[in-house]
């Protein structure tokens, strides 16, 4: 079994009952043959734990528990407890695998080993009518990603892995602490944790998952998904990871996005040029901070530049006259929205 090592797939299950069914029989069409799924029933009030028996009891590698905690971290925490495979997946309940996923997976990982993640493509899909357009943006995003194994250098921006698009030893998952944090959006938390430990991601150009959108998911109900910007998530990793306080720091957007993290900023103790290229803001006193005009930049010495404009023409044109200052590297800027 060495050349086919155990997947273990966790996943944690609330009503999905409408589904499931769909979702369970993607993963027993795998290709690849050698995984156990963890599908772990998160109080529901549906159908869903009968659906998950009956699935249990005709496949043995489909082990059915309840988990005694309510909400989807705890949930995971209580499958991952149980698993017995090398390497970890995670799955969501009413989404669907390819047939191949597992194990292009494999493949590729067994190409690194320890110390490697592998992180591939999504594409979304409804049952009625047609997929969200901020869904379809982040899909085109997600892939292209994914195609250039970019994902430290754009983490910033959003969630630069998605929860169900990744392979890693069991070993690598414990040394970011698993499942272990209570912080959501936990995908995008475990990314951060990823990028802290330094493990590699290899970025594969495939589609490895069928992305469901509905108007019930968590992503657009629960509070904690409520602010899609997660800044405060952002700048806490920023000052742990990435902050060097010895070189200045500019903040680069006025609009409702530069000014959410100009006050979140301000905790931090730090100092900050903040810059725009609007004319009736420039002069100004905002939060004690005046607004300069962006063109200061280019007389920084060695700055680290945050971006939180949030128009795409506006990134466009910041990202050319970044690339047309020699004194900016790529490294020294990040886009945080």
């Amino acid at each position: 079994m060495e050349k086919q090592p155990l997947v273990s797939i966790v996943m944690a299950v609330k009503d999905t009952a409408p589904y499931l069914e769909e979702c369970l029989d993607s993963i027993l069409n795998q290709t690849y043959q050698n995984w156990e799924l963890l599908a772990v029933n998160d109080h529901s009030s549906d159908e869903t734990p009968e659906i998950l028996k009956a699935y249990a009891e005709k496949d043995q590698r489909i082990r059915f528990l309840n988990s005694d905690r309510p909400k989807l971290i705890p949930t995971l925490q209580v499958g991952y407890a149980a698993v017995k495979g090398e390497l970890i997946n995670r799955m969501d309940s009413d989404d669907r695998m390819p047939d191949y996923k597992i194990q292009v997976l494999v493949d590729e990982w067994m190409k690194y080993g320890k110390g490697h993640v592998i992180a591939g493509g999504t594409e979304h899909f409804v049952d009625e009518g047609e997929v969200g357009d901020g869904f379809l943006k982040y899909e085109k995003w997600l892939n292209e990603v994914a195609k250039t194994s970019t994902h430290y250098q754009q983490i910033y921006k959003e969630c630069a892995i998605p929860s169900h698009c990744w392979l890693m030893h069991k070993d690598d998952f414990d040394s970011v602490e698993a499942f272990d944090p209570i912080i959501y959006p936990e995908d995008y938390d475990l990314c951060f944790r990823m990028y802290k430990k330094g493990l590699k991601i290899i970025g594969i150009d495939t589609v490895l998952h069928h992305w469901r959108d509905r108007s019930n998911r968590i992503s657009r109900t629960w509070d904690e998904y409520k602010d899609n910007r997660y800044f405060d998530m952002k700048l806490r990793f920023f000052y742990e990871l990435d902050r060097d306080k010895t070189r200045p720091l500019v903040l680069w957007g006025a609009g409702r996005n530069g000014k959410d993290m100009a006050k979140l900023i301000q905790p931090y103790n730090d100092t900050f040029h903040w810059v725009c290229d609007n004319e009736r803001k420039i002069g100004k006193d905002i939060y004690g901070v005046i607004m300069e005009d962006y063109s200061v930049v280019q007389n920084l010495e060695n700055p680290q530049i945050m971006i939180v404009v949030s128009s795409p023409d506006g990134k466009i044109e910041i990202q050319h006259d970044l690339d047309a200052w020699d004194k900016v590297p790529v490294k020294d800027y990040w886009f945080f929205a």
